[in-house]
């Protein structure tokens, strides 16, 4: 009931993607779940190295031969990490934050299908004219870093007029069932879905940060460009905190002057190594955190008025194609 054109062309069961967040926080037992259960998981890599990029994509072969999508995001960009998604031969390279064009020709010479998330109308057609394989669509509700400054039902239904035949994919504060039927009825052909996916079992953060999300609603959420140690000038949507709140108290200093700058928040596992992380640096609370999360970025979206627990991946797809098939067939008997 819920199959696309897009789920037909990609080999997968329903329109649900899991969001690629960065360094390693979707990690191969989550893309492989959501994979496993029917969607298309992907796999998050942006700011790692290749090699460890190398090892978590035969990691997720192993847990599943369904299709699955890379993330890599373009001003994080390392030297060798197109090259490896590329050498590994991955179905879905998806990129973000940048220009698509000088991947697409080899990515395709291989095998590989280019998948870019935009943030405006303007932006997708360039994508669509660079010979991208689909578009996802972001609306300014999404957590994490946001590139759109539109609600996802006027971005969405925009992009899909501007870039037809090329499938959308829309993302951004969808969370269950309903938002699923509602993006498909904008002209999307699938979900992508984080701040549900980030309240999975298998997402690499702490549970503090999970549990947090999970009481949290909209209102809690704010758009801001604070947590720019590591990628500057790139607006985000995260939880307030502490850190948010202390930030608003001075006055939102701008960068180089805001209160505690240089300091070590703690430490935590990123790609395999301990490091630091420094006052309003770009990751959040990833294993092994030993701060305070109240100074953390916990990058969540809108949507996490939706999310009500933590549970695994699968339960997660299954729940919300459940949901989605009782929202049709509400529609259809009326």
């Amino acid at each position: 009931m819920l199959q696309t054109p897009l789920c037909r062309q990609l080999g997968i069961e329903y329109p649900i993607f899991s969001v690629g967040f960065g360094g390693g926080m979707a990690g191969p037992e989550l893309a492989a779940a959501v994979s496993n259960a029917g969607g298309c998981g992907v796999l998050g890599m942006g700011g790692v190295p290749a090699p460890y990029i190398s090892q978590q994509i035969k990691r997720l072969r192993a847990l599943t031969n369904k299709p699955f999508g890379v993330n890599i995001i373009l001003p994080l960009l390392q030297e060798g990490q197109i090259e490896t998604c590329l050498d590994e031969k991955i179905p879905v390279l998806v990129l973000f934050w940048g220009d698509p064009k000088p991947y697409v020709e080899e990515a395709h010479r291989r095998g590989t299908k280019v998948f870019i998330q935009v943030g405006s109308v303007e932006e997708a057609k360039a994508a669509a004219e660079a010979g991208v394989d689909a578009i996802i669509a972001q609306g300014v509700e999404a957590g994490g870093h946001v590139k759109s400054t539109t609600s996802l039902s006027t971005i969405v239904p925009a992009v899909v007029e501007a870039v037809k035949p090329v499938p959308v994919i829309a993302a951004g504060g969808i969370a269950n069932g309903r938002g699923i039927v509602a993006a498909l009825s904008l002209g999307a052909q699938a979900v992508s879905m984080g701040t549900r996916f980030l309240c999975s079992e298998e997402t690499q953060v702490v549970r503090a940060y999970k549990e947090r999300v999970v009481k949290s609603k909209a209102e809690d959420t704010v758009y801001t460009f604070l947590f720019d140690v590591g990628w500057p000038d790139a607006a985000h949507r995260v939880l307030r905190n502490k850190a948010t709140e202390a930030w608003e108290a001075a006055g939102r200093p701008i960068t180089g002057r805001r209160l505690g700058e240089g300091e070590v928040i703690g430490t935590m596992t990123l790609a395999g190594t301990t490091v630091e992380v420094p006052r309003y640096a770009v990751f959040p609370p990833m294993p092994g955190f030993t701060g305070d999360i109240e100074q953390a970025a916990l990058y969540a979206g809108e949507s996490c008025s939706l999310v009500n627990d933590i549970k695994p991946a699968a339960q997660i797809v299954r729940d919300v194609v459940r949901e989605a098939e009782e929202v049709i067939k509400g529609l259809e008997a009326e």
